[in-house]
């Protein structure tokens, strides 16, 4: 079922909510109850399970999170009653999923700032060196597949307007782990040729938001493509089997079928350790 909240137009400032005009914090909002609602360590893991925009069950979350189905129920209800979350009914379950990309832009921002859990175990380290390969920001690419996406397509003219380069001391409204706002991007003619031969339509992006956004990846430093377009062409990599998702929440694997097919498509060379030149190393996270 459509989300109505996923594809909602998104402010100036990528946070979004009625009447605020792209600057929430001058107005008054309820920062405590969200910052709340997110402190619960089971709900934050639940949270986390959902930033890739995917709608799961209950009996999924309450797994992920390592607590028992009545424990889960009751942290859901408060996650839905907080908009945080939305549900829908499907047959004898009910499936939950982020209210909208502005929830796991904000879990993205707070990462940057959370203390880094312990690595305890070979598991721990292999998810958090997969995360780093490649995964989802909501509905779009992001980690070092998501960024090598991004510069396949501007060094091949699909995308123009900047380099793909995260400048810190240039930066004047741009942040890790949020959307962009300093450059603009855009689509070129051969762009919409390339992109039509792998079969998206560029005239038939999503409604109702920007065809094409960008983020400022947390773990990269460098920019991955959002908006319309991101969504689109994930979907469509999907599609082909040339992503698919982990075993852990938000973890997307490149397949060999990917590799070849983004080279020979899109012109995209990727290999596990690709960082195009200027990006600064991976920090933890």
């Amino acid at each position: 079922m459509p989300n109505p909240n996923r594809d909602r137009p998104h402010s100036r400032t990528g946070t979004e909510g009625p009447g605020l005009s792209g600057e929430p914090l001058k107005h008054q909002t309820d920062i405590a109850r969200a910052a709340s609602l997110i402190a619960d360590p089971s709900r934050a893991r639940i949270l986390k399970c959902l930033a890739d925009g995917r709608a799961l069950p209950a009996n999924a979350l309450a797994t992920e999170a390592g607590i028992g189905a009545a424990t889960a129920s009751s942290h859901l209800a408060k996650l839905v009653d907080g908009a945080l979350l939305t549900v829908e009914q499907r047959g004898r379950h009910r499936f939950y999923r982020l209210a909208g990309p502005d929830v796991s832009a904000a879990l993205e921002c707070l990462a940057l700032i959370a203390p880094p859990l312990a690595t305890t175990s070979l598991k721990q380290s292999n998810r958090a060196n997969a995360l780093h390969r490649g995964r989802s920001c909501y509905d779009h690419l992001a980690g070092r597949l998501g960024v090598a996406i991004m510069h396949g397509l501007l060094e091949h003219g699909i995308l123009t307007g900047h380099d793909g380069i995260h400048r810190p001391d240039a930066a004047v409204r741009d942040r890790p782990a949020s959307y962009g706002h300093d450059v603009r991007y855009r689509l070129s003619r051969t762009g919409r040729t390339a992109l039509a031969e792998l079969g998206i339509d560029t005239d038939r992006l999503p409604p109702r938001r920007p065809a094409i956004r960008y983020c400022v990846d947390w773990s990269e430093h460098q920019h991955h493509l959002a908006g319309g377009l991101g969504a689109v062409l994930t979907a469509r990599l999907f599609a082909l089997d040339w992503v698919r998702w982990g075993r852990s929440p938000r973890v997307v694997n490149l397949t060999d079928r990917g590799t070849h097919g983004l080279k020979r498509t899109l012109g995209v060379i990727i290999t596990d350790g690709t960082i195009p030149s200027g990006g600064e190393p991976a920090r933890p996270g």
